[in-house]
């Protein structure tokens, strides 16, 4: 019998309902984010050689004069402080300590030509906005963190674009990353492919090749070496790890070598005699070997300077405050401070080149005077007086210095002010103009005290000129540290208009879901409606209590950085009141156990980060497992580390084969299924076998399970999906039962999706996959056996439970962060895109990431919505009534979780808009929105694609 008119009618609105929901989403992402994550405006000015500051005294009337020669930068990607500064600087000595001695020696040997700095960095620490940041002289933006794989060329004035014009000859190796940010600047460059963190060697080895042998070369002024290993063992290891610490030792090695010759060619006359060495970091990274946030192991990083040429004694008198404490060796190490802000300003001083046209650093006074070259009065020019000492013409020289650079940042202000369409706020400015104008009126009158012939004692006259010059320096550092800071607090220019329109969109999209899904509630009612509500309605409550809470949370930056915690808490919550409900009635049953026994494991898991802990062949001696592993003996303990996924995943296929056996009647697509589940199994148990140490003698083993078996893994998931598509498109379904319909469909999509999910969640997938489908097993169950308590088993009522919505919802986001994501960029699983590939792709390698990313949160979770929806309308039959009750209780079900993503997703658009001034404003809320919202297009997506394909 044909459907009537109006239920077809009704079921062809519904995904229509989905698409203009996707729409609406998409427009308020896109108006909140245009006016939340604007990029400062970024000037297409660049300063020339022949710019001259105006109303100035003759002493600063030009760019300084070069200082060195040549530089040679060394960056070691993602060098933690504590990595180059001695351990008794640190309460407990690591592992990781003490291991580039070579730098240790020289800051101890030769105070005066050598030191270490605690570099603090800007967050947001990725690779792309450290350089950014670096060679610009300005603040990162968040914005530009999605261009981490892609890194666009720097067109904003920078060191790089004044080094090329004004006649300098760079030459670079190592990190590509360099070749895509400014691809026309160097003489010579020997990139090497970066992105692929699981090869720690290919582009240290390629540095290695090229950095001694051009340092004996006179073809280049700046030479820029850039290593990988350290950050790539970091990131795939963790910092305390054997591999860590073997790249440590080799980098020494490196180092001493890059010292030795420098040295040796360091001889009055030779091509190193005015050379000045640094070896720094450009952003730090946690233990974990993550970085891209805020935290103090990420934005503190190291930077050691030394000059082959030796200063002056009296560099010490002018070195800044510093931290000196005695090595491991009896010796005095002195550790000073300096912001990355400053580098690129001191780098263009002592390269004689204008500083960039947006720098709003400050030349660094320590860094400046190790320079040899800044001491030398027949280099600098000749003064405009004569001075009794080498600290006072220092002094004099440095103040010129920062004349010059304060007016670079004058000018940048107004230039700033006048083509921003926001800028700064007016009583601000007007405070930065006055410091400008006092430190520039006493100039003048400072040069005519430190020039005077007064007569009195010569140490009163040095004292006195001293002083002076202290204090027009000390005005010069005021002015910038003054815009430093009200660029860090108020940089980013937000548009609360188009932030407004976003959050409204937003608001009135929960409210048209909450409208619709109240319109089918009321369908779906039976004629005792009034008997009906009373049991809906409570549920209803509950369910929208947990979602406000969890979504509330998310006001403060405690409970964002504990929010797996936070939906562990709630999904327990709402297990123990359904087990007070049953106890209640007296019906206490296995699978509420079995679900209170569920979150706790899963707590377990979250706690102690057990995917990034066993992510390495090495487990920290904190975890738990290392506890075990010392009762049993180490040599068992790693035998069955190996077999425990092995035989975990056998587990998960017996249980998925059992399921397909169960689930999908249709012979074909039962057979194809079964025999694609079983193959891509049995490479997943290949791939892990060809990674173990019991297999390492096999070298054949080892390259195919290494490289092919993910590929045929992907390939048989690509196959299903579409065979399941052509299946849900083509093939006659009219005489199954629609119950049995979407379940062979539910069972044929989940199959498709997750062996390629398994095998990039890494050997932690069987375990998450048991947690997964217990949890899934759980909730279905206690649905049914609340259903048949009620006495609810009208074919027709078809309401379904939000309660179980919910915990679909809340147990989603507790796999997330089980499976070692959280809601910042350090967050992602970067080696998760290289498994089955060596060698980077942006489409390729961004698409394993987000399936890596978002595969047990978003797409199992949603396509897996139908088990729910079916518990409620499990009578078999043919009947139409029956068949527009599953539909609509499907829609429901999808407009349930949509509406939950949906409401968490206006409470973080919320919060980052009432914390857009808070400290941890792009450390922590702007990822979180980042991935909230990404989170929300993907659920809207899915829901669309899930009710095209199971209606």
């Amino acid at each position: 019998m044909a459907a009537p008119a109006s239920h077809r009618h009704r079921r062809s609105w519904w995904p229509l309902l989905f698409v203009a929901i996707l729409a609406v989403h998409s427009l308020a992402v896109y108006f909140f984010t245009r006016g939340f994550l604007l990029t400062r405006t970024e000037l297409d000015l660049h300063s020339r050689r022949d710019d001259r500051p105006q109303d100035v005294s003759p002493g600063c009337a030009s760019w300084p004069p070069p200082a060195v020669d040549r530089l040679v930068v060394v960056v070691l990607d993602a060098l933690r402080f504590d990595f180059v500064a001695p351990s008794t600087f640190f309460q407990e000595k690591q592992p990781w300590m003490d291991k580039l001695q070579v730098l240790q020696q020289l800051a101890a040997d030769e105070k005066t030509s050598a030191r270490i700095f605690k570099a603090l960095a800007d967050p947001p620490t990725t690779s792309l906005q450290r350089l950014k940041a670096l060679t610009t002289g300005g603040l990162p933006t968040f914005i530009d963190v999605g261009n981490s794989f892609g890194a666009p060329a720097i067109v904003e004035d920078n060191i790089m674009y004044q080094l090329v014009k004004n006649g300098k000859r760079v030459v670079m190796m190592g990190d590509d990353t360099w070749i895509q940010l400014y691809p026309e600047h160097f003489n010579k460059s020997f990139p090497y492919p970066s992105f692929n963190v699981k090869d720690l060697d290919t582009v240290d080895n390629g540095v290695i090749e090229h950095l001694l042998p051009s340092l004996h070369k006179n073809d280049w002024d700046v030479l820029i070496a850039h290593f990988l290993g350290v950050d790539h063992a970091g990131h795939i290891f963790g910092v305390d790890s054997n591999p860590m610490i073997q790249k440590l030792e080799q980098y020494n090695q490196i180092l001493e070598g890059v010292i030795a010759t420098l040295r040796s060619l360091s001889k009055l006359g030779g091509p190193h005699e005015n050379t000045l060495l640094l070896v720094m970091g450009d952003h730090g990274q946690t233990l974990n070997g993550d970085h891209g946030g805020g935290t103090a192991e990420e934005v503190e990083t190291s930077l050691f300077a030394w000059s082959p040429k030796t200063p002056p004694d009296a560099v010490l008198s002018v070195l800044g405050e510093s931290s000196c404490r005695v090595d491991l060796n009896g010796k005095e190490v002195c550790v000073g401070t300096m912001e990355q802000l400053d580098f690129a300003a001191t780098i263009s001083a002592l390269l004689g080149i204008p500083f960039p046209f947006g720098s709003i650093g400050r030349v660094n006074p320590d860094l400046y005077a190790l320079s040899a070259g800044t001491w030398d009065s027949q280099r600098m020019g000749t003064d405009a007086c004569i001075s009794q000492n080498d600290v006072e013409t220092w002094m004099r020289r440095y103040a010129e210095v920062l004349c010059v650079n304060c007016w670079q940042v004058k000018r940048y202000i107004e230039q700033y002010s006048a083509t921003s369409v926001i800028g700064f706020p007016s009583e601000d400015l007007q405070h930065i103009a006055d410091l400008y104008s006092k430190a520039q009126a006493n100039w003048s009158a400072s040069l005519r005290i430190t020039c005077s012939s007064e007569t009195g004692s010569q140490e009163e006259l040095r004292e006195g000129k001293s002083s002076v010059l202290q204090w027009q320096i000390d005005a010069y550092t005021n002015f910038l540290q003054s815009f430093a800071k009200l660029a860090r607090s108020a940089w980013t220019e937000f548009d609360l208009w188009l932030m407004g329109i976003g959050l409204l969109l937003m608001i009135l999209s929960v409210i048209t879901q909450a409208c619709a899904l109240v319109k089918l509630n009321t369908i779906c009612q039976p004629s005792d409606q009034e008997h009906a509500h009373s049991r809906v309605i409570p549920k209803f409550f509950f369910a929208f209590s947990l979602v406000a809470i969890r979504a509330a949370s998310f006001l403060s930056n405690s409970y964002i950085l504990a929010e797996g915690r936070v939906a562990n808490f709630l999904l327990a919550t709402s297990c123990i009141a359904r087990a007070w409900y049953s106890t209640t009635k007296g019906k206490f049953s296995i699978e509420t156990f079995v679900f209170l026994l569920l979150n706790i494991f899963t707590r377990f898991g979250i706690e102690v980060g057990m995917s990034k802990q066993l992510a390495g062949p090495t487990i920290s001696k904190d975890h738990p497992v290392s506890i075990i592993c010392r009762i049993f003996g180490v040599s068992s303990c790693n035998i069955l580390l190996e077999l425990f996924p092995i035989i975990s995943l056998a587990l998960v296929a017996y249980i998925i084969l059992k399921c397909i056996s169960y689930a999908i009647c249709q012979r074909f697509l039962k057979y194809f299924v079964l025999s694609g589940t079983i193959l891509s199994y049995i490479l997943i148990a290949y791939h892990w076998a060809s990674g173990s140490t019991l297999f390492s003698h096999i070298g054949t083993i080892q390259e195919f399970g290494r490289s092919l078996a993910p590929r045929f893994v992907y390939a048989i998931g690509g196959l299903s999906l579409a065979i399941s598509a052509l299946y849900r498109m083509f093939d006659r379904t009219d005489y199954l039962k629609m119950n049995t319909r979407i379940t062979n469909l539910s069972a044929a999509m989940l199959c498709s999706w997750s062996p390629t999910i398994l095998i990039l969640l890494g050997k932690q997938g069987p375990f998450v996959a048991l947690i997964c489908m217990t949890g899934a097993w759980c909730i279905t169950k206690l649905q049914q056996k609340h259903q048949r308590e009620s006495k609810l088993d009208i074919p027709i009522l078809c309401v379904a439970d939000p309660v179980s919505v919910i915990q679909w919802s809340l147990l989603a986001v507790c796999l997330f962060y089980l499976t070692g994501h959280w809601c910042t960029f350090d967050g992602l699983r970067y080696g998760a895109a290289f498994i089955g590939f060596d060698h980077f792709h942006i489409i390729r390698q961004g698409l394993l990431l987000s399936i890596d990313t978002f595969g047990v949160s978003h797409i199992l979770p949603i396509l897996s919505l139908p088990f729910i929806a079916m518990v409620w309308c499990n009578t078999a039959s043919k009947d139409n009534k029956v068949k527009n009750g599953i539909i609509n209780s499907l829609t429901q079900v999808l407009l349930m979780y949509g509406l939950i993503t949906s409401i968490t997703a206006t409470l973080t658009i919320i919060c980052v808009t009432i914390q857009r001034r808070h400290l941890m404003v792009w450390g922590l809320f702007a990822p979180k929105y980042v991935f909230d919202a990404i989170g929300l297009l993907l659920t809207d997506l899915l829901i669309c694609l899930a009710s095209l394909y199971y209606s």
